[in-house]
């Protein structure tokens, strides 16, 4: 399971203006804002970040000023794979060490949708004995239920983060997890493609085979 909440993109007329930079082509630049608030790339700026975007990296600098803030929630197992992307992304998580005992655990605090049945009954009695725990710490805040609640947490657990990227690591990221095992990475790929000029800025290499 993997929720992609509140997406906001930024900076893409600053970068757009930038990528005319080295040629002072200015003049050039044909793109504005529409009613909604957002800034639409006009005919000569798309032609412009597409022949960037396909010259390699040197070339696209631009796209590393564009700016993705996203609230992601998704298991632990998850995020320990993403956390191999350190280069240009922040992120701030809701705390396990602090927090993990401040509300009840259920059921939905962790990804169980690809469990078997069985599998799935065995996750609650886990999830019982989790809960257990916690309110026998909410009575002794005793250090041993503390490790008992952290030991025993598994990696399917559920933690918000929100992040930041821009668009150069997302292209990084989309073609080095699209084909990846896990559902969580094709959920992400697809949340990349859908971003404004995703397809064209981010997974434009594809699209041109």
């Amino acid at each position: 399971m993997i929720l992609l909440e509140r997406t906001s993109v930024m900076n893409l007329e600053n970068a757009m203006r930038g990528a005319r930079n080295p040629m002072n082509s200015w003049a050039r630049m044909d793109s504005g804002y529409d009613a909604e608030g957002n800034y639409v790339l006009g005919p000569n700026d798309l032609d412009l970040a597409r022949r960037l975007r396909k010259a390699g990296s040197d070339h696209r600098k631009f796209i590393r000023q564009i700016f993705v803030s996203v609230d992601i929630t998704a298991p632990l197992y998850w995020w320990k794979e993403y956390d191999t992307y350190k280069v240009a992304t922040v992120a701030n998580s809701t705390s396990t060490m602090h927090k993990i005992h401040s509300k009840p655990f259920s059921i939905d605090d962790f990804s169980h949708d690809h469990m078997t049945p069985s599998t799935l009954a065995y996750m609650e009695t886990v999830v019982e004995k989790l809960e257990e725990i916690r309110l026998r710490y909410m009575e002794t805040k005793s250090k041993e239920d503390w490790y008992d609640m952290i030991q025993l947490l598994p990696s399917s657990y559920n933690q918000m983060r929100t992040c930041t990227f821009n668009y150069e690591t997302l292209v990084n990221i989309y073609f080095a997890r699209r084909n990846h095992k896990l559902q969580e990475w094709h959920t992400f790929c697809d949340w990349i493609a859908e971003l404004p000029y995703g397809k064209e800025l981010i997974i434009a290499e594809e699209n041109e085979k």
